[in-house]
């Protein structure tokens, strides 16, 4: 009988020994200190294929430049009449990375920053259809997603085109305490499928590439050894009851 004791003594330690978490495994921001000549605040949206643009000409001719300001109506098909307030117009850059701009024709904007796509359209309009335009652009459907062990997995829409990985995680209600602190951003660059990890646990992160997220990245929070365990241990506790039972029997009828 002794021995059975022993055997479940041993269970109940292996149990707490790996379902314990170091607090080293927990804390942000603990380790290294920050390079500041690696920092980088110098933050730039690129545009990429399937973004879609609002693009606003101003001037001082109102003339010049309504035709590159179009709004965006709908029709009722009964009565051909206008429903709602027109919005703005939008430009959907396709897979080849054009636009298809009033007037201009296509015009390749994915790629540039946005100061680059706004000179590139100063240069076109000006002086032959505008003189002196003022060009702004922005994102409407600038989106990034967080999965895995966080509070509030889903998908985010960014207004102002500028968000950290620390934002997206706190948009997100923050890691569970089960998730791994070595956090993965999936990211598309120039038709490539790039992968950053980074170390939440290190002040590292803030020089990383991935630390400004860009249009459509997605971060990913993996659960933990123990949560996995324990989420195969509740889909299977059924049959583990079952098998625990016989265990348990063989061990008191040997030990007798």
């Amino acid at each position: 009988m002794h021995k059975t004791k022993r055997i479940a003594l041993g269970l109940l330690l292996l149990v707490f020994t790996t379902s314990c978490v170091s607090k080293k495994e927990i804390v942000y921001f603990q380790n290294d200190t920050i390079n500041q000549s690696l920092v980088n605040n110098n933050y730039k949206t690129i545009f990429k294929a399937d973004d879609l643009l609002q693009i606003t000409v101003s001037a001082l001719d109102l003339e010049a430049v309504q035709p590159f300001n179009l709004p965006s109506v709908t029709f009722a098909t009964t009565t051909n009449n206008v429903v709602g307030t027109p919005q703005q117009q939008s430009y959907l850059i396709d897979n080849e990375g054009f636009i298809d701009f009033p007037l201009l024709g296509k015009i390749k904007i994915a790629g540039l920053t946005r100061s680059e796509a706004i000179e590139l359209l100063k240069n076109k309009l000006d002086p032959d259809y505008v003189k002196n335009p003022t060009i702004n652009i922005r994102i409407s459907n600038f989106t990034i997603t967080v999965l895995g062990d966080v509070k509030k997995p889903g998908t985010y829409t960014i207004p102002n085109e500028r968000i950290t990985v620390l934002e997206a995680l706190g948009l997100s209600g923050d890691l569970n305490i089960t998730g791994v602190r070595n956090i993965r951003v999936f990211r598309e660059e120039n038709g490539e499928k790039l992968t950053y990890t980074l170390d939440l646990k290190s002040n590292n992160l803030f020089t990383s590439p991935a630390y400004y997220l860009q249009q459509n990245d997605v971060v990913y929070v993996q659960p933990n050894k123990a949560s996995s365990q324990d989420a195969a241990y509740n889909r299977n506790s059924g049959l583990f009851v079952s098998v625990g039972s016989v265990i348990i029997s063989l061990i008191a009828i040997l030990t007798r």
